[in-house]
């Protein structure tokens, strides 16, 4: 085959958002290398996930079952992918970097005598030099950038981070071809018995699927300001998020934390009032389409990574700003 694999996660009947993220990242790779993708469900029963996908600019979508893929394993998941990569021996592996594929990809990896390239954020074409194309992950908190080459023989294994490849960059194209891959599975082989699936408390605000997002820092100053900012974002229509600083404090809600150690989000606009930009913050939400920073600090990190910035003070712009949405519309 040669071409990509590209597995796309599900849960209860539904795509998640970072699998149609890796599904945009082998279509990147795709169009440096000229190789085909094909994308891949396990499960019990996915025909109707796959119509899905399958409308997508795949080549193939395979379905992986068997009655013990119904629920995840780390065991069942591991042997039937790999003996499906045994059969169809791609060039690349690309998975979404979620709780589960860090479960069970290092071991299918090394399985298969591979190494995992993880929590990958930029992939880019091979250069004359290079025997392959080139794929970027963050260190020390996203203050340093590798750059991975694969070397030697066999798969190469490749998780993306979320956020990093844009949705909207899946490319739509005519039905693909389903095929059927049924894996030989005993019940012997699967060594744990799957739990009831880990379920957010309901108020949990999921940012990474939030289109429109205005976030606050420090800049803000005291709790009783935020009102300020809230207003702009009823106005927007957009979820109110924040830096570390306001969560640790108190203002905000944990879940509503956005950076290395909150959420990592790609919204179609990301609004930043009062935010310095330390690195931390940064990682979380540098892969938003648009980035407007409001700070009085003309010298803040943020506006290195700002499409827009206005330097003034924001309790004199955000108020202007929120008059003015509410006249717009």
């Amino acid at each position: 085959m040669s071409g990509i694999l590209v597995v796309i996660e599900q849960r209860e009947g539904r795509i998640s958002r970072i699998s149609w993220e890796a599904l945009a990242a082998s279509q990147r790779l795709a169009a440096q290398t000229g190789a085909t993708v094909t994308a891949v469900l396990l499960g019990a029963d996915t025909a109707a996930l796959a119509a899905e996908v399958a409308a997508q600019s795949v080549v193939n979508v395979v379905r992986v079952e068997h009655p013990l893929l119904a629920q995840y394993t780390p065991d069942g998941f591991t042997l039937a992918l790999q003996q499906l990569i045994e059969s169809e021996s791609p060039a690349q592996v690309i998975l979404p970097h979620t709780y589960q594929v860090r479960d069970y990809a290092p071991a299918l990896a090394a399985r298969l005598g591979q190494v995992l390239i993880s929590d990958v954020v930029a992939i880019s074409a091979p250069a004359e030099d290079s025997a392959g194309p080139e794929f970027t992950r963050q260190l020390l908190q996203g203050r340093l950038n590798g750059n991975y080459h694969h070397t030697g023989e066999g798969p190469c294994f490749v998780s993306v981070q979320a956020g990093a490849f844009r949705v909207e960059a899946h490319e739509p194209g005519n039905p693909a071809d389903i095929t059927v891959f049924s894996p030989t599975i005993e019940p012997a082989q699967i060594r744990t018995a799957p739990g009831a699936p880990f379920r957010g408390s309901s108020q949990t605000v999921d940012l990474s699927s939030a289109p429109l997002i205005v976030s606050v820092g420090r800049g803000i100053k005291e709790a009783e300001n935020l009102p300020i900012v809230q207003d702009l974002a009823t106005a927007l229509g957009a979820e109110l998020a924040a830096s570390r600083p306001i969560c640790d404090n108190g203002w905000l809600p944990m879940e509503r934390q956005v950076g290395s150690s909150g959420q990592t989000v790609a919204p179609k606009l990301y609004l930043a009032v009062g935010i310095s930009g330390a690195i931390q913050h940064l990682v979380g939400m540098k892969g938003s389409q648009c980035i407007v920073a409001i700070n009085k600090d003309p010298d803040a990190p943020i506006f290195e990574v700002a499409d827009y910035g206005i330097v003034g003070d924001l309790f004199e712009v955000v108020p202007a700003l929120t008059e003015a949405v509410k006249a717009a519309k």
